[in-house]
């Protein structure tokens, strides 16, 4: 049921989100013919907002690239740190405010530029090929899981501590304990999940399919970096 209600306010958000930022979007009025079925309407209905909210997203996404991902990325990344907290269920301890704060700006302000600027030099380096089965397709996963991948994981202890008041030399003790497995848990999701948006994703779109795959990654990380 948390997650249900978790899902419901993460899509609440991003459609109010999309809809701020599209140029021109405007609300439809739906008028149904009298004696039209209860179920049918609300079928509908969520069909055609859910087709509502996509259309808003595509059109802020081209309109405002960068703000729109990184907002997408900072409202998903706090909601998994919230459901990363559910899951931890220690006994009467409340939300943690600021750790989910923590998560959220850090998908507002690093993680979705970092692959924002990432992909554009990735593929501006490397242009995608039409086919997804390429060499190419190899060579892009091989970059960003075994030079990309480490460099960013360092980031984010470096990046969560600071932001929680850890020192220097605390933040190294962490990365010392926890750096290796993190690793090695990250290669068994991101591997597979690098090579469909490498291969299958529209360029546009692959921040976006990130923030959704981040959506299981911050529960992992967020906790490992507060046990």
């Amino acid at each position: 049921m948390q997650l249900y209600r978790l899902a419901l306010l993460v899509s609440s958000v991003l459609t109010t989100t999309c809809q701020a930022f599209s140029p021109g979007m405007a609300r439809k009025q739906i008028i149904l013919p009298k004696g039209h079925p209860k179920h049918t309407t609300t079928t509908s209905l969520y069909v055609a907002g859910a087709q509502e909210a996509w259309t808003a997203y595509n059109d802020a996404l081209q309109a405002n690239p960068l703000l729109v991902k990184s907002v997408t990325a900072g409202v998903i990344l706090g909601a998994a740190d919230l459901a990363g907290q559910a899951f931890e269920q220690k006994e009467n301890k409340a939300v943690d405010i600021a750790r989910t704060a923590r998560f959220a700006f850090f998908g507002l302000v690093l993680q979705a530029p970092w692959n924002h600027f990432y992909y554009m030099m990735l593929d501006g380096a490397i242009p995608p090929t039409p086919e997804p089965w390429t060499a190419t397709t190899g060579i892009k996963v091989v970059i960003d899981q075994f030079v990309q991948a480490p460099v960013f994981t360092v980031l984010i202890f470096a990046f969560l501590g600071f932001l929680e008041g850890k020192s220097a030399a605390a933040i190294k003790a962490q990365l010392d304990e926890d750096y290796v497995d993190t690793m090695f848990a990250n290669w068994k999701l991101w591997i597979p999940a690098t090579v469909i948006n490498i291969a299958f994703i529209k360029p546009e779109l692959r921040v976006l399919y990130d923030n959704l795959i981040f959506l299981v990654w911050t529960i992992y990380l967020s906790t490992i970096l507060n046990s």
